[in-house]
């Protein structure tokens, strides 16, 4: 479990730095440029969210049919959803950051980070997964 204090901490970290950001760029692009852009971000990376999700829910549901376990999609797929939600907040690290988890080339390095935690969970008692 998340401690509360790093919560805290991030709640102010993240939008002090997502500000140095904007004031960052606007200086050098001007205010209006930096807001379109700030837009259009959000409005590409919601459309790339909504393409590779659909993407990852045809291929699950190909797996199931198959018989297979889809762990592997599942995962992609739940990149692709904490990635859509970063691409909503307005800011450039949020954006960096939920576009790597959308696109395909850099999400497999965020799903083998998800795949050694869960793994360290499972081994330290943390995570208890229950069959039916």
């Amino acid at each position: 479990m998340i401690k509360k204090s790093w919560l805290w901490a991030a709640l102010f970290i993240i939008p002090a730095f997502e500000l140095f950001g904007f004031i960052l760029v606007s200086s050098w692009l001007g205010a209006p440029k930096t807001l379109l852009l700030l837009v259009s971000t959000s409005l590409i990376g919601l459309l790339m969210m909504r393409f590779e999700g659909s993407k990852v829910l045809q291929d699950s549901k190909q797996q199931m049919q198959e018989g297979l376990v889809p762990g592997r999609t599942m995962l992609d797929g739940l990149c692709v959803f904490f990635g859509g939600l970063l691409l909503i907040i307005p800011g450039f690290i949020t954006d960096i950051i939920g576009f790597t988890l959308v696109f395909p080339l850099t999400r497999t390095i965020y799903r083998g980070l998800l795949l050694k935690w869960l793994e360290k969970r499972m081994k330290n008692g943390t995570f208890t997964f229950y069959r039916r």
